[in-house]
């Protein structure tokens, strides 16, 4: 028997947005295709056979199989084929402009950006001045493919889960629905537990051990033992099973960063711990200057290592707090190395992540009166002027010099590929 009174909870007009193969689209149209009809495939490098795709058209996906993920030695060799390389600047540009469009309809505050191409909008109040719901989720949709040539998949829904998921299973195929609390059983409880958002196949798997395979088996385990068993996570398992979300949509425009960070997908496989080490260096470099530009200092530095995918491992992701604060490359780096130590065991790496979080501003350097860190920021800062003039190249560590360097790319990427 249902325990949820659906009467007594928010009934939102939240719209789910999602750019349809949104790099892939942005290139056709570029080249005055259709986005829908091309076979066509971005990846990071078109030299390199084992590139991953970043993105693949809604054609190429359906006649030929590949999609996000492929590596470009499995995309068949015709003629009828696009392959074009990412220019992520590009695709940034464009996220921001579709964001600005947005703003015509709704206020920021009402806009969730989720990714580059994916966003939640509250409808809300917006009757006045362009129609109901389905009118103003319309005028969005045509807005977009007149201005940009975008297609777009959409979803309304109560909340924010129940808009994505309806996006996600409906309203890629038929490109604007609405899930309410009615279509719960009818259409939330079918869907496959790793076909649903928040769930994803690793925890799926581990449902399908007990004989639970659908959003409607999860729905009717009890909530007590889903606490037990997942704690917090357990809790909103069930009720996204049961289509309740009561989480508040906002913008976040204004907030300070949490952490600033940055990654690359190599060009090829590192095993050697020294290559390893000066790209974790020239990540460090790049993660304290960003930090020194924003006039910000942190504490706590988090490394990540993807390996290659033949490896059993898919990797790790760590951090340690440091007991000062800083932006200096060297203090970011040797805690890097600590953590490196500790949690690589000579795996064969692809992808090296590095960050700065636990931010605040540079004036707690200040508060530090038996450290020299204000006179090594400044060293650091003249020479950040020095680049900015003329060029990055102009000065650099000698550890840029070794074997496995980064450094004519990092400043070239955006996200690990070209910008």
């Amino acid at each position: 028997m249902n325990e949820i009174n659906y009467n007594q909870l928010p009934h939102q007009k939240i719209l789910c947005v999602d750019m349809k193969s949104f790099y892939a689209s942005i290139e056709a149209v570029s080249r005055g295709l259709d986005p829908l009809k091309v076979c066509l495939a971005v990846t990071g490098d078109k030299n390199r056979p084992g590139s991953v795709v970043l993105a693949a058209s809604p054609a190429l996906k359906k006649k030929y199989r590949i999609g996000t993920g492929n590596r470009l030695y499995e995309i068949p060799k015709v003629p009828k084929i696009e392959i074009v390389e990412a220019r992520m600047g590009l695709y940034l540009k464009r996220s921001m402009e579709i964001v600005r469009l947005f703003n015509q309809f709704v206020p920021l505050n009402a806009i969730h950006v989720y990714s580059i191409d994916e966003a939640w909008l509250k409808l809300d109040g917006t009757e006045r001045l362009f129609g109901d719901k389905w009118e103003v989720a319309g005028r969005i949709k045509k807005e977009l493919l007149d201005k940009f040539g975008l297609p777009s998949s959409m979803g309304l829904g109560p909340n924010m889960f129940l808009a994505k998921v309806a996006m996600d299973i409906e309203g890629k195929k038929k490109g604007l629905v609405e899930w309410t609390y009615e279509d719960v059983p009818e259409k939330l409880w079918p869907v496959k537990l790793e076909k649903c958002w928040g769930i994803g196949r690793r925890l799926a798997k581990r449902f399908h051990k007990i004989g639970v395979k659908t959003v409607g088996d999860l729905a009717h385990l009890p909530l007590d033992y889903l606490e037990r068993k997942f704690g917090i996570m357990g809790n909103q398992l069930y009720y996204h099973a049961w289509g309740v979300d009561l989480s508040k949509l906002e913008g976040h425009y204004n907030d300070k960063p949490r952490s600033l960070g940055r990654g690359i997908t190599l060009l090829r496989d590192y095993k050697d711990i020294g290559e390893i080490r000066t790209v974790i260096f020239e990540l460090a470099e790049e993660v304290a200057r960003r930090a020194r530009d924003d006039n910000l200092v942190g504490k706590t530095v988090s490394l990540g290592l993807g390996y290659s995918h033949d490896e059993v491992e898919g990797g790790f992701h760590v951090r340690r707090t440091m007991g000062n604060y800083t932006n200096l490359s060297f203090d970011i780096y040797q805690t890097a190395l600590e953590l490196l130590e500790e949690n690589y065991n000579g795996q064969v790496v692809r992808k090296i992540s590095l960050a700065l979080g636990n931010l605040t501003s540079n004036s707690a350097l200040r508060l530090n009166l038996f450290s020299d860190k204000l006179k090594q920021t400044r060293i650091a800062k003249a020479k950040d002027y020095i680049q900015d003039r003329f060029g990055h190249q102009a000065l650099y560590y000698g550890i840029s010099l070794k074997k496995g360097s980064i450094r004519k790319r990092i400043n070239t990427t955006i996200g690990g590929h070209k910008a």
